[in-house]
């Protein structure tokens, strides 16, 4: 294809914050159509049909069958599972001309179950897994980062469907490793997965795949001591504390208008570790009252709060309905209705500061082993923390970083076929739900994240296995006969060998041509001008500047593919083996 022809234009001046959003509106592979909907270019198209065959090849090689689910599907499929009502305003509803309940697909587990109930009624049937990559939509209300966090997008999603928890677990192992060869192959293997909360997916065990970025809306916690890797949200909090040698007596201490954590602990010449925090939330279901107490320096994860409760919650508003004194609520003498949760970061603290419940009072000396009921119990509500200790090795060695979220497995288990009513016949004749397993790759948003982890000032640096086009000609000064018919006759030669070749025979300069190739990131670019002519010679670079120099004309065609293969090799090295 030549330059001249693409649709879409490439411009210099910045146009959003984050880089991949930035680099993709400049260079002309993306357009906005609405909020968090977007049009794609030739140059996205182009990269996502080649991560598509790269998604069909992995899941196809683990035995996986390409299915075609509906975008628009009715409302009592998702009615039967229950999720038509349990996800809120992220599922889009509507009613059809004759007035039926539809939605949009958000995901596909109803549509999956759908398809195999009646047709796999036998143990003979099982195991198997049923695939697409299809459009879907979802409300998001916070779209942002271009193709990062979308509304409308193109996703891979897979359903496996199992007799046994065994065979489920082995199937999960073999998607895993698919999914590592995924990412190595579209040239990100810094991808990492980390343990995750199931959210409204459901199922006990599930991992993220994760881009770790600065920009990345999603918190990850490592340990470099063990490789222990979770999503914020799944990770333990473990907590050691120390007693103090001597217990004081309660009390109460007059804080006035101090009411936060730091003000108070300020106030009274302590550490935020030695008070406990409370923080109150409301149910969303029926706006009932829970009250968290925990130590004062750390933070609640709402995840684990709203799991705990199996309830989704909100921050809570007019707490004086509930009988809460704002800013002085403490565990003494406490009288409410509202649900009241202790995490586990208070076991084993001594003589921490906590509210006194009543206006500008606090109380001192608060132990929870002596000063609350003997079968209270304390449960993981709160976030871990750099240098915390490591729930798989137990060294204080945790590190808190960013991450963008580009692919996810779940193991569903029965959450679906049980609701909806699918079983098979066992071999001893016996009626039993299949267990299922969920495995996901937003396409877009991995396009987005490769181009994050892998850009420089001027454009991206695709990989050669997803790159638009993997050879760019730069032909300077076109209108030159012979540098005209030099690059006509590369550009043929390379077609002819089945490369994939980008030419630009534009009449621009130098620095407009470049600024381009750039943009559009072609990883091989040659470059044929009067002045290499006259030397016998092309110019043959990297868009990475990783190789550089001149190439013989009558060895030009031969030195790109040697360097196609080279690339590409080099990308395959890291893709480990298929289980």
């Amino acid at each position: 294809m030549k330059v001249k022809n693409i649709l879409g234009e490439r411009f210099k001046e910045r146009a959003f914050d984050i880089e991949s959003q930035n680099l993709m509106t400049r260079g002309g592979y993306m357009k906005q159509v609405g909020n968090g909907i977007y049009s794609l270019f030739t140059p996205a198209k182009r990269i996502q049909n080649k991560i598509e065959a790269i998604l069909r090849e992995e899941m196809d090689a683990i035995d996986g069958q390409e299915v075609l689910f509906p975008v628009v599907m009715p409302a009592t499929l998702w009615q039967s599972s229950g999720r038509y009502d349990s996800i809120g305003s992220e599922l889009l509803r509507f009613k059809d001309r004759s007035g039926a309940d539809m939605v949009l697909g958000m995901t596909h587990e109803e549509a999956a179950v759908q398809m195999a109930m009646n047709v796999a009624g036998t143990y003979q049937k099982y195991p198997f897994m049923i695939y697409q990559i299809q459009t879907k939509f979802r409300d998001e209300p916070r779209a942002r980062g271009g193709l990062i966090r979308v509304r409308e997008f193109t996703m891979k999603d897979a359903y496996s469907f199992h007799t046994s928890q065994e065979d489920l677990d082995r199937y999960y192992e073999r998607a895993y490793r698919a999914y590592e060869r995924i990412y190595a192959r579209a040239g990100v293997p810094e991808v990492i997965a980390v343990k995750s909360d199931s959210g409204m997916m459901g199922g006990k065990v599930s991992h993220e795949y994760m881009l770790l970025t600065d920009i990345g809306e999603d918190t990850i916690v490592t340990c470099p001591e063990c490789g222990f890797r979770a999503n914020m949200e799944a990770c333990d909090n473990i907590i050691e504390n120390v007693s103090d040698p001597e217990l004081m007596p309660l009390e109460e201490v007059f804080t006035g208008d101090a009411k936060t954590i730091d003000e108070v602990a300020s106030l009274l010449g302590i550490t935020n570790d030695k008070t406990c925090k409370a923080i109150v939330y409301q149910r969303n279901e029926d706006d009932s009252y829970v009250l968290v107490f925990c130590r004062g320096d750390l933070e609640l994860n709402e995840t684990k709060l709203t799991n705990y409760l199996k309830s989704k919650i909100h921050p809570a508003v007019d707490i004086e309905n509930a009988n809460l004194a704002a800013g002085n609520i403490g565990p003494v003498g406490l009288d409410t209705k509202a649900t009241v949760l202790y995490d586990r970061s208070l076991v084993g603290c001594t003589n921490l500061v906590c509210g006194a419940n009543k206006a500008e009072y606090h109380i001192k000396g608060f132990t929870p082993s002596r000063d609350l009921p003997g079968n209270t119990q304390f449960v993981d509500l709160t976030k871990a923390v750099a240098g915390g200790i490591c729930p798989k090795c137990g060294k204080r060695s945790l590190s808190i970083s960013r991450g963008i979220e580009v692919g996810n497995i779940f193991q569903l288990g029965t959450r679906y076929t049980e609701a909806m009513g699918m079983t098979y016949d066992t071999e001893n004749g016996e009626r039993k739900n299949p267990i299922m397993g969920c495995y996901g790759i937003g396409v877009g948003r991995l396009i987005a994240s490769v181009c994050e982890a892998h850009h420089d000032d001027y454009g991206p640096l695709w990989p050669i296995t997803i790159a638009p086009w993997q050879v760019e000609i730069c032909a300077l000064r076109a209108n030159d006969e012979n540098v005209k018919a030099a690059a006509d006759k590369l550009y043929k030669e390379l077609e002819d060998a089945g490369v994939e070749v980008l030419y630009d025979d534009r009449s621009v300069s130098a620095g407009f041509m470049f600024s381009d190739a750039d943009l559009l990131g072609a990883p091989i670019r040659v470059v044929i001008s009067p002045k290499a002519i006259a030397r016998g010679c092309f110019e043959l670079n990297a868009r990475d500047k990783s190789f550089g120099g001149d190439v013989a004309i009558a060895d030009a065609k031969e030195a790109v593919i040697a360097k196609i293969r080279e690339l590409t090799e080099a990308v395959n090295a890291k893709v480990p083996e298929r289980m």
